[in-house]
């Protein structure tokens, strides 16, 4: 014991039993004195324990929320990690901001609820946490603002797939606050190697003798280029930061921005000015969000061809808000309707990382081809106190546009117009919609394909994707990455992994498998079915979200080895079947095949092994609340009142064995 408690007598000896304390007065006032709650008056004997001026303790409290995690010396050398890059570096972001607000005489309060990385619990129990992390997370921030009752407005700086929803959901809530997001950026790629997305493939590739250990670890090295922001893809975290500028939470031309760099210390300086305005405009964000920008942002993200990950996290922004819940109808309509303009990392067709998105001009000059289409309400608020419309004019004739399009010709040679393109110019890239929500016999409920991510090489001069096989039936992302691994896939299978949805995992992302597929020399001749949910980065003929999910005696959880699937997306006009078609030897018509399914057993799926209690808790409280397609949200009326019921339903039971 000596060695883990040894200490020096002369350490001992400078114990302090009592201190000073701070000088001066604090700023109070009679009828402070008189009427003000105790915790406010406590509040500033706490804000001068600090070390803060008591003589500037009259400006506005301004809370700063950020998902910050790891921690640097003196010098900004890592000391203990962070989970990853996106949360690495916004203690700039936050020191920024909080100077900026001090400067202008106000009071920063900084708090933080760091995230996890999807990327790091890839194919682990930790991705039992990863979807209803966002949940938590958001009951948290908004626990913290309200246990600041004396702020006047919050400022949320978040980066990646679970943090940034999480911000974006907590802030929403916040309706008679003034709120701003600061997107936390995204970093950059290698100069030679490969992107954050591919090397999570190093595995599988390894596996199949298609790279060499050498090649593996170099490049795994590599891929991370700069310390901090989002991966440099379109996955969920550069979609989130794209669709919080899309609602007007964040300034314009703030999302994609480079971590780490001058051009993105700005934005933490002028997103603090930005709220400061708004506090004294009284703009809140209920002035902010509405059924109008909730739309915007389902633009934008089908204009992008962003992450299905956000079908989760803008239906629950919008129940957060108390606006209008988009329905798959709503979804299916704004794809549509809206062309994919942006050729970026994964879908293509020139893989671009997002730094060039960024300087192409990011999500304004999308909107400025989207306006000229007449998609969008140029009516709606934003957090610079302009509409949309007003900001969108500046933006055209802005020499920041001209200068950031100049800095991508002559840092990589690229024309913005190759990066953000015109309807006409995608035409002719052959760029299609974004999303398809296939529905069928093994999918009565929907599922969700990114059809622009299918392979050009698997869709005919119509646009279809067809392929109809004998299925492999998995039960868990683990045994269908090992059946890759093993070689016990084959280009023309079919995979199902059911069993993986909120129920089984707490819809798990299956990355594993779809980045697997990508990068295999047969994965795009390979279909995945499942009811868990994929990466952003996700590409491929890949469909997610089936519903009902297998363990909610869903469909897809009823399939065997040997039954035989049919699958057909129309990449043009977004519509797509997902069939069960019985045997080889037994065909039989989509309308048998709904009857079979129906009288069969469910296959032995049950719940993961070492699921968490929080996630089961988790996923019976957003099933009763509408499940994934509200947003896997905690609707509290429609909790309590099932509780209610049960406990009517259990009370009644007991009171029938009394009577027995």
């Amino acid at each position: 014991m000596d060695h883990l408690l040894s200490t020096s007598s002369e350490t001992i000896d400078h114990i302090q039993t009592k201190a000073k304390g701070p000088e001066g007065k604090l700023p109070l006032t009679d009828a402070m004195l008189r009427n003000s709650p105790s915790g406010d008056l406590f509040g500033l004997s706490q804000n001068v324990g600090m070390g803060w001026s008591p003589n500037n303790l009259r400006g506005k409290e301004i809370l700063l929320l950020s998902t910050q995690g790891g921690m640097k010396d003196s010098n900004g050398f890592p000391i203990a990690l962070g989970y990853h890059t996106g949360h690495w570096e916004v203690d700039q972001l936050m020191k920024e901001a909080a100077i900026e607000i001090n400067r202008a005489g106000g009071i920063p309060f900084a708090a933080y609820v760091s995230d996890p990385c999807d990327g790091r619990s890839q194919g682990t129990r930790g991705m039992f946490d990863s979807f209803p992390y966002r949940n938590d997370a958001a009951i948290v921030y908004r626990r913290l603002i309200r246990s600041l009752p004396t702020r006047k407005a919050v400022v949320g700086i978040a980066t990646c797939d679970k943090g940034l929803p999480a911000m974006m959901l907590a802030l929403a809530s916040m309706h008679d606050l003034p709120t701003v997001i600061i997107p936390g950026g995204v970093t950059l790629p290698p100069e030679y190697g490969e992107d954050a997305g591919k090397i999570q493939t190093i595995g599988a590739r390894y596996s199949a003798n298609e790279i060499t250990l050498e090649e593996a670890a170099e490049l795994g090295c590599r891929a991370c280029a700069t310390p901090g922001g989002g991966c440099q893809f379109l996955g969920t975290a550069a979609t989130a930061q794209v669709i919080s500028e899309a609602l007007g939470l964040s300034l314009p031309h703030s999302a994609l921005a480079p971590s780490g760099q001058d051009i993105w210390r700005e934005m933490a300086r002028n997103s603090a000015r930005a709220v400061i305005e708004m506090e004294k405009m009284r703009v809140t964000t209920k002035d902010i969000l509405t059924d109008a920008s909730i739309h915007n942002a389902m633009v934008v993200h089908a204009a992008f061809g962003g992450s299905t990950n956000l079908l989760l996290h803008i239906p629950a922004i919008a129940h957060a808000a108390g606006c209008t819940i988009p329905t798959v109808d709503d979804w299916i309509k704004v794809n549509r309707q809206t062309p994919r303009l942006v050729s970026v990392l994964p879908n293509g067709p020139e893989y671009h990382p997002t730094i060039r998105a960024y300087l192409a001009g990011g999500v304004p000059e999308v909107m400025l081809h989207l306006r000229n289409l007449g998609l969008l309400n140029e009516d709606v608020m934003t957090v610079t106190g302009k509409t949309l419309r007003e900001n969108l004019d500046w933006w055209e004739q802005s020499e920041r546009r001209k200068q950031m399009k100049n800095r991508l010709k002559m840092a990589d040679g690229i024309d913005a117009s190759e990066v953000i393109m015109s309807k006409e110019q995608a035409k002719k890239k052959g760029m299609t919609s974004t999303i398809t929500f296939p529905t069928g016999n093994i999918a009565p409920e929907g599922s969700v394909i990114k059809s622009t991510s299918i392979d050009k090489e698997k869709i005919d001069e119509n646009g279809i994707f067809y392929h109809k096989a004998e299925v492999k039936v998995f039960t868990s992302e683990r045994d269908g990455i090992r059946a890759i691994r093993q070689g016990r896939i084959a280009a023309g299978d079919i995979m199902i992994v059911s069993g993986c949805g909120p129920l089984g995992t707490g819809m798990e992302e299956t990355y594993q498998l779809t980045s697997a597929l990508k990068h295999l020399s047969f994965g795009k001749h390979v279909t995945l079915i499942t009811d868990a949910r994929f990466s952003g980065v996700s590409t491929g003929a890949c469909i997610g979200h089936v519903g009902p999910e297998g363990l909610a005696d869903g469909p897809i959880g009823k399939l065997r080895d040997g039954d035989v699937v049919e699958v057909k997306i129309d990449t043009v006009n977004l519509e797509g079947r997902v069939n069960f078609l019985g045997t080889k030897d037994t065909p039989v018509s989509p309308e048998e095949g709904t009857q079979i399914l129906r009288q069969r057993q469910q296959n032995n799926i049950k719940p993961a092994d070492g699921l968490p209690d929080d996630t089961r808790l988790w996923a019976a409280l957003q099933k009763v609340s509408g499940g994934t397609w509200r947003g896997s949200v905690y609707d509290v009326d429609r909790i309590i009142e099932v509780l209610e019921a049960g406990e009517k339903a259990l009370g009644k039971s007991e009171n029938e064995v009394e009577v027995l």
